[in-house]
């Protein structure tokens, strides 16, 4: 009997997945996942699964009639493989976090009568969770006040790491693994200014721009950690007092659990505007600041880093619950020992 855990194709979708499974060690786990996005990157050798698998399989939405209609062929082939493998590995429940790589397991569980758990990582709702939330058994929304888990699954070590920032000594812009044009502009524009004040910049500048970005950096006379993907996010994260960041639900959940005072500047052409309405949650609460990259004003910027920053840090560190990955967890045990 085994969990068969599904969908990726972003970080934001796989670091949920990364959350939980740790709370599930003594299980048997399988991934389904797409040949295509990061699934691979992320967990084709991670020794949690007993099993992974990458179905040919490509996103529906923003194509052109005959790539979607090749999309959905693709599809198809796929959701009979994991009819297949969800027989196969005797699947007791299936956990879909979204994104075009669950959608064959996820249709294949509806398929089978196997209770399907979702996750929906972004205060708008993805296109496939949308579909499936109707048949879902437990649908679990930190945004939804209908949801029965309101904890964010974030990684423990965020959570153990959480400390009140009385000051600014560290400033950290993080773009994601790819990068992030305006947030890289902005902090070369702040760079030198950042130096007079004595203050350290870490900066996920993205993968194809480390060079451009360190050059910049040096023409400047300006000394600063720059990096595109890493496994020390939280690292990271422990060492920054303030923050300029996009509003991708991981990035967001985790700056919150490790209770760093942010500016959030979310992706403009992200789907249904997720990232704006992610940081927006936030910002209604008085936990966040947030600007669209179209009215990035430096004079304001600036004057937010003059804030009380302990004030934010203080009042995250009491307001975002932890042990969201281990309720998670705990509700997808249920499943292995009677069907409910």
């Amino acid at each position: 009997m085994s969990i068969i855990m599904t969908g990726g194709g972003t970080g934001g979708h796989l670091a949920i997945i990364k959350a939980v499974k740790e709370q599930l060690k003594e299980e048997d786990l399988v991934y389904i996942g797409s040949t295509k996005g990061q699934d691979k990157l992320w967990f084709e050798e991670d020794e949690d699964f007993s099993q992974q698998y990458f179905l040919e399989t490509r996103g529906l939405v923003n194509q052109g009639y005959l790539a979607k209609v090749k999309s959905f062929w693709m599809l198809l082939k796929a959701t009979k493989k994991a009819l297949t493998l969800l027989k196969k590995h005797q699947a007791k429940v299936v956990f879909c976090v979204g994104g075009f790589s669950a959608a064959a397991s996820s249709f294949a569980a509806k398929i089978l009568g196997i209770p399907l758990v979702i996750h929906e990582q972004n205060a708008a709702l993805g296109s496939l969770n949308k579909l499936l939330k109707p048949y879902a058994k437990v649908f679990i929304s930190s945004y939804l006040e209908e949801s029965p888990i309101k904890a964010y699954p974030v990684k423990q070590v965020f959570f153990e790491q959480a400390h009140v920032r009385e000051s600014l000594e560290t400033i950290i812009f993080l773009g994601g693994s790819q990068g992030a044009k305006a947030i890289n502009t902005l902090a070369l524009d702040m760079a030198e200014g950042l130096k007079e004040r004595g203050i350290k910049i870490i900066h996920q500048a993205g993968a194809k721009n480390i060079e451009e970005v360190q050059k910049a950096y040096a023409s400047l006379g300006v000394e600063a950690e720059v990096f595109g993907f890493t496994t020390k996010l939280s690292e990271y994260m422990n060492e920054a007092d303030f923050a300029i960041a996009r509003s991708g639900a991981s990035t967001l959940w985790e700056l919150c659990a490790s209770a760093v005072p942010t500016l959030y500047i979310p992706y403009p052409y992200a789907a249904s505007d997720h990232q704006f309405y992610n940081a927006q949650f936030l910002v209604e609460k008085n936990l966040a600041w947030l600007m669209r990259e179209k009215d990035i004003d430096l004079e304001k910027v600036w004057a937010l880093l003059e804030e009380d920053l302990a004030i934010k840090s203080r009042e995250l560190k009491e307001s975002i619950e932890a042990e969201g990955s281990k309720q998670i967890a705990l509700v997808l045990k249920k499943y292995l020992v009677k069907n409910i």
